[in-house]
Parts: C-alpha cells; sequence; structure tokens
C-alpha cells in the first residue's frame, strides 16, 4: 500500500499539495475559527478526604469550595491609619460583590494582621473553577488595586488565581535549533526545509482538529501547547527519517520516484509503527482515571497521528517536486537562511516583532537578488560521501561489539546510578516561593512569609459536622486541639451552613505548601490528631488536595506502566518478530526513563545546582510531571528503538548475519538518530529557559530522557545486548509465530 501511495503523491504532486493539502488546511482552519474552542482547566479531584470536603463546601459555602488567593498589603503607617484602612475597604467591599467571590477582610479577622500591624492580607475563595472566569475575576481585582494610590501602601496579590502561565518566548529557540541540526545534517538549506515545512503543516492541522474536538472532549487550556511541543518533535523526526532514506535512494542511482517509494516503503513502515508506540503510550494516560489527562491524550494523539500522515503524504509529494535539488544549495540560500536566523534570534531576546519582519524581509531580498547576481546562484561543493566502513559509527559499532560485555555493563550500572535519587521521590505541588521576585505573586509570597510564616499562603479546611458543629464550646476545644498541634501556628472557626450543621476551621501550617513537613501534618491530623478527638471532621483545601492528587496519581502509575509496557512489548514482538528485542526494548526504555526521573529528583527535589536553572527552593516533584514524563517519553525513545531495530532486521534479513546486520543498521541510523535527538533536546530543553518552576522541569526531564536514550541506550546498551545475544536475537516459539499477525516494516 505504500508504495502505491507513494507513487500517487509523486505523479500527482501538485495535486496532493495544492489541490489537498492547502484546501484542507485552509478548510479546517476556517470551520476552527468558526466554532472556536473549549479548553477549560478544571482540574476535579478524584475520591479522597479532600474531594469530600470539597462537596460539602460546595452544598452549604460555594465560595469556599474553589480557587483561594490572597491580596497583601503593607504600609509603613500601619495597615490601620485611617487613610490606609479607608482605600483598602472600599476594594474589598468592592471584590465582595463580584459573582462568586468571598473575602475574609482583616480588618474583620484581626488574626489576618501581623503584629507590627504593618502587614495584612484578605482572604480570597472564588467559586467558580473554570480557567476563563478566574483569570478574568482575576484582572478584575489587579485593576481595581492599580486604581488605589495611597502613599506608602504597597498592594500584592497571591494565590494561583492571579498567576499568569504563558508559554516563554524561548519556546521559539528550538525550532530554531532544529533548522540549524538539519542544515548541518544534511549539507542542505532545502533538505532541511522539508521535514520542518511537513512538520508545521501537520501542526497547523492537527491544531486545528484539536481545537474542533475540545468543542466535544473536556481538555485543558494547555493541550495544544503540548500539541506543539509533541508535534514538532515528531514532525520533524519522522520526515528527517524519510529524507534521509530518499537520499540514499539517490545516491544509489535510483530515479526520484522509485527513491521515494523506497524511502516510504522502509522509513515510512516504521514511522507507521513508531508513531503507533508514541499513541499507545499516550493513551495509556486513560488508564489514570483522571479526567485532565484523558483530554491531554486525545489532543497530543490527534497532533501524532496528523504528523504521521503528513509524513507519509505531503512530504513524498514535496520530494517529488525537489527532486535532485534536494542536495543542491546555492549561497543565497544560504545566506537568507543565515540572515532570518540571526534577525530572528536578536528579535526573541529584544522582544522586538520589527526585527523579526526585517529578518523576513531581508531573506526574501537575498533570494530575490539571487536572481540578478549570479555568483549568489552558485551552488556550494557537494559533501563526499564515505564508504560505510570509513564512518564513524560503522567504527564505534565494531568498538563496541569488540567489547560487549564491559560496553553492556558499564551503560547499565551509570543507568542505574543515574535512577537512584528515583527512589526517594515525593510527589506534590511547587507553591509560589519558586516563581521570580518580579512577579507579583512571589512578592505577595514573601510579604505573608515574613509577616506571618509560609504556612500562611495555603491553608488547611477542615469540616466539622455533627453535635461538635453546633456546640460553641466543643467546637472552641476542637480549635484549641487542632492549634496546638506541632506544625500548626494558628487555627480559628468561621460557620459556613446558615442551620450551624457545619462549621469551617482554618488553620495555618507553620511550613510552606510544598514543605514536606506540611504533608506530615495533613497525615497527622487525619490519621492521628482528628480521630482522637472524636470529632466527625475532615482536612480538606488547595494544600491538602495536591496532597491526596499526589497519592492518587502515584497509586495509579503501575497500571500506566503496565498498560503501556504490555502493548508495546506485543506491538515490537509482532514487528520484529522476536521476544528478546521486544523484551530488551521495553527494560532498556524503562533504564533510560528511570535515569531521567533520578535527575530531575536530584535537581529538583535534592536541589543540586537548582539556583543554576533558576528556580528559588527545592520540593516536590509536580504530581502530574512522572505520568506525562512516561507517556511521552516511552514513546519517543520507542520511536528510536523502531528506526534503529527496523534498519538491523533488514540487514539481518539480507545477509543472515547477526553482527555484521547490527554494524550496518547502527551505522546507517546512528547519524540521523542522533540528529533527531539533538532536535528533540533542544525543543524540549528550551522550555527550561522559561520561568516557570512546572515547564522547567517538565523540559528538563523530556530533554534528558531523550539525550540518554540516544546516547547510552541506543548507542551502547543496544549495540552491545544485540552483539552477546548474537542470532538469539531473533528467536520466536513456533507456536506464537504462528498466533501473531504478520507484519514487516522492512521491504522485500
Amino acid at each position: 500500500m505504500l508504495s502505491r501511495v507513494a507513487r500517487f503523491c509523486v505523479r500527482r504532486r501538485r495535486l496532493v499539495v495544492f489541490g489537498i493539502w492547502i484546501p484542507v488546511i485552509i478548510s479546517v482552519g476556517a470551520i476552527s475559527s468558526a466554532l472556536g474552542s473549549n479548553f477549560s482547566t478544571e482540574f476535579s479531584l478524584p475520591a479522597s478526604e479532600s474531594s469530600d470536603v470539597q462537596k460539602l463546601l460546595e452544598a452549604n459555602a460555594p465560595e469556599r469550595a474553589g480557587f483561594t488567593g490572597q491580596i497583601v498589603f503593607s504600609a509603613k503607617q500601619g495597615v490601620n491609619d485611617p487613610e490606609v484602612k479607608a482605600a483598602m475597604t472600599v476594594v474589598l467591599t468592592t471584590v465582595a460583590k463580584f459573582d462568586g467571590v468571598g473575602v475574609t477582610s482583616p480588618y474583620d479577622q484581626p488574626s489576618q494582621v501581623n503584629q507590627s500591624g504593618t502587614t495584612a492580607f484578605a482572604q480570597l475563595d472564588i467559586s467558580d473553577r473554570s480557567e476563563e472566569s478566574v483569570q478574568s475575576t482575576a484582572r478584575q481585582i489587579r485593576t481595581l488595586g492599580g486604581q488605589t494610590i495611597v502613599e506608602g501602601l504597597t498592594i500584592e496579590y497571591g494565590g494561583y488565581i492571579f498567576e499568569l502561565f504563558e508559554l516563554p518566548q524561548s519556546e521559539a529557540f528550538g525550532l530554531f535549533a532544529a533548522m540549524i541540526i538539519l542544515v548541518l545534517a544534511f549539507g542542505s538549506v532545502l533538505a532541511m526545509g522539508l521535514p520542518v515545512g511537513t512538520a508545521l503543516a501537520g501542526l497547523v492541522l492537527g491544531s486545528s482538529v484539536v481545537t474542533i474536538v475540545s468543542n466535544v472532549v473536556g481538555m485543558p487550556d494547555f493541550t495544544t501547547s503540548l500539541v506543539a511541543m509533541i508535534g514538532i518533535g515528531v514532525g520533524i523526526d519522522y520526515a528527517l527519517f524519510i529524507v534521509t532514506r530518499y537520499r540514499e535512494g539517490l545516491l544509489a542511482g535510483l530515479d526520484v520516484e522509485n527513491a521515494v517509494v523506497e524511502a516510504l516503503t522502509t522509513s515510512g513502515r516504521a514511522v507507521i509503527f513508531a508513531g503507533m508506540t508514541v499513541i499507545i503510550s499516550l493513551l495509556g494516560l486513560f488508564l489514570m482515571g483522571i479526567a485532565f489527562a484523558r483530554g491531554l491524550a486525545i489532543g497530543a494523539a490527534i497532533g501524532v497521528l496528523f504528523m504521521m500522515i503528513a509524513s507519509l503524504t505531503l512530504l513524498p509529494a514535496l520530494l517529488g517536486m525537489a527532486k535532485r535539488r534536494i542536495d543542491i544549495t546555492s549561497r543565497a540560500a544560504v545566506t537568507a537562511l543565515g540572515a532570518f536566523l540571526l534577525f530572528s534570534i536578536v528579535a526573541i531576546i529584544s522582544k522586538s516583532f520589527p526585527l523579526f519582519v526585517t529578518g523576513i524581509a531581508v531573506a526574501i531580498g537575498v533570494t530575490a537578488l539571487s536572481f540578478i547576481v549570479k555568483p549568489l546562484r552558485t551552488p556550494l561543493p557537494p559533501r563526499a560521501v564515505k564508504s560505510k566502513e570509513l564512518t564513524f559509527w560503522y567504527r564505534w559499532s565494531r568498538f563496541i561489539q569488540r567489547r560487549p560485555w564491559p560496553s553492556a555493563l558499564g551503560a547499565t550500572a551509570l543507568l542505574l546510578l543515574l535512577a537512584m535519587p528515583l527512589t526517594s521521590i515525593r510527589l506534590g505541588f511547587g507553591d509560589s516561593g519558586n516563581l521570580p521576585t518580579s512577579t507579583t505573586v512571589r512578592r505577595a509570597y514573601d510579604l505573608i512569609a515574613e509577616s506571618f510564616g509560609p504556612g500562611f499562603s495555603g491553608p488547611l479546611y477542615i469540616t466539622v459536622q455533627g453535635e461538635v458543629a453546633q456546640s460553641p464550646s466543643a467546637l472552641q476545644d476542637f480549635v484549641a486541639v487542632i492549634a496546638d498541634t506541632d506544625g500548626v501556628a494558628f487555627a480559628q472557626s468561621v460557620p459556613v451552613s446558615q442551620d450551624g450543621s457545619l462549621v469551617l476551621v482554618v488553620a495555618y501550617p507553620t511550613t510552606s505548601p510544598q514543605d514536606e513537613a506540611t504533608t506530615n501534618l495533613i497525615h497527622r491530623l487525619r490519621s492521628d490528631v482528628i480521630p482522637d478527638t472524636g470529632v466527625e471532621a475532615k482536612v480538606g483545601g488547595f494544600t491538602a488536595g495536591g496532597v491526596d492528587f499526589a497519592t492518587v496519581i502515584g497509586n495509579r502509575m503501575p497500571f500506566l506502566f503496565t498498560g503501556v509496557l504490555l502493548l508495546s512489548f506485543l506491538l515490537l514482538m509482532t514487528v520484529f518478530r522476536s521476544v528478546l528485542v521486544a523484551l530488551k526494548a521495553v527494560i532498556m526504555n524503562l533504564l533510560s526513563i528511570g535515569a531521567a526521573y533520578g535527575i530531575i529528583v536530584a535537581i529538583f527535589q535534592w536541589g543540586w545546582g537548582i539556583s543554576l536553572i533558576g528556580v528559588g527552593t527545592a520540593g516536590p516533584i509536580e504530581s502530574w510531571a512522572p505520568m506525562m514524563l512516561f507517556a511521552i517519553v516511552f514513546g519517543l525513545s520507542m520511536d528510536y528503538e523502531v528506526f534503529l531495530l527496523s534498519r538491523v532486521k533488514e540487514e539481518y534479513d539480507r545477509t543472515g548475519n547477526n553482527a555484521d546486520a547490527v554494524a550496518d543498521g547502527l551505522a546507517s541510523t546512528a547519524r540521523v538518530i542522533t540528529a533527531a535527538a539533538l532536535i528533540m533536546v533542544c525543543v524540549f530543553a528550551a522550555f527550561a529557559l522559561g520561568y516557570d518552576r512546572q515547564l522547567k522541569l517538565f523540559g528538563i526531564g523530556l530533554a534528558t530522557a531523550v539525550f540518554i536514550d540516544a546516547t547510552i541506550v541506543r548507542m551502547v546498551l543496544v549495540p552491545a545486548t544485540m552483539e552477546l545475544l548474537g542470532d538469539r536475537n531473533w528467536w520466536i516459539p513456533v507456536w506464537m509465530n504462528r498466533v501473531l499477525p504478520r507484519v514487516n516494516l522492512e521491504r522485500h
């Protein structure tokens, strides 16, 4: 089938590009714009004590069942200064009139004013949990505060509702780095442009489809960002492998059409099954039983699917247009590309859009000038093509094969060493103390921490029911017990139901929300302190909800691991007709992911070198990160496994010699796998240049995992173990060989 697709796309290349792809992109984009999106980041708590507290509050005091925040203000003359008090009273009274907003004023609760009387905070409770509504309310509150001008008065805004999430501008650096790597790998601007153009086309179409689907399936606001991050990476990778095989076909003397057919019937098959492993890994997030994870999985899987389609249809048509010019690069092309990249990078750093436009204009000008100035059209000399025996990677494979035991044991020991910190991983959520001091949320956090204590930024909500809730003296005794608990700085009761059947006790820990001591306090309150009082009470709130969320994620991770590993094992065994190859691939991918986990634990939880990446303090690993890292990295690492092993299997079926097959397969694919991995590393590492701790952790985790997988695993451990196993690599029981469906990656 792929052969027929390839021939159709080459022979009808203009129809495919101008009659199918461009109209489809425009049409789907128009439909997407007309329907709009319905992205909504609503994190519903899984079944837990925190969710029980939330349901109680939703039924009795909805304004306390949503997000929390603080308006923190400080004045040298004191917060009770008549002018300050009058101004802040107007602000807090106005905010209290907003729909779904509850305000606990420091002028009603003296405990919310520090001892010196110079700093106070108003506690905000917002019942609406939709991202758009919360952000709208936060903007209104900040606008109102900005209009309040009193000499000596400073107002800051704390809590999740005031955090402005945005992707770092450095994200574009990843794409620029990919362009540079591709030019260096191919030695041709046109050969670089085809993978980038294919990936961008697939991304535009995939993102439009995801936007349409968001109207039917619940998806978080950052789904399109995840689609872009994964899509650009896999899209360029898939196109890169196909273009590389196409150029090999041309060098082997094939004509354009047959070179495209050769590329699609070999690397194209690998793209299909590599993409399937990524999609399987992503859809494995359904096993977590969490709504937002399902939305992310669907969105990312759609993005990968359209990248596969673009690589298998649009790219062959573009190759048919490029023909043999794919290896020809003129001085004008290199100059235009260099100017565009230079201006673009400076534009991003200086945040100057005119500079970016200037870069495009210069690139177009140089290209146009080449039609007049003949020297600009002069092709650069092509690279000399070495025989495979003279390439570095062929010599490297032979080096590893001569020392298989030291190589295998050394690589395994290194991976296990890197994974050791994983044994102490603690899941949770970072707090506002990790944000830059340039943000109002961080300044509010610091004001509260200095004036009251770090725990006042993350209060615990304890609901009290039964007789105690209706007995003032009994309730007072319970509050006293909570206040006297080690780790609690202050506690107070707040009536929340009109009939008095439910009372809320707000307890402020002595430690920050992300501190391990706060997590231990929550567990101690639930398991020891509250049961000993005999009171019908439950601990909830945003901080406790984060602890429960982390617990649920940790408990369900084995289901994700088991489901994805089992399906991937069966797929690989079906494709390569080998039990050991499939088992080895799964184990090695687990080793690389474990090493990446260990590195992020050492950096973000242990604090090793944390100041070098601009993170405030060490803290827990974001609860969602290991789940997403596993789903994405396992799929991507399987990409490299499929591309490498498909070439090795092709050589083995041709020659029957395992050692030569491994050496030839590695020599043929190592350079392109390395280039693909470098692109992934650059795309993911660019996210670490932002200010958000979660993005830094996610970006470094992905970049590290891909780097380890493409170097230690793919270039050392795989050839070493395949040499040790010899022909046993391709062993499969006879009965299993008959039962499994017949699928071939290699061309016959």
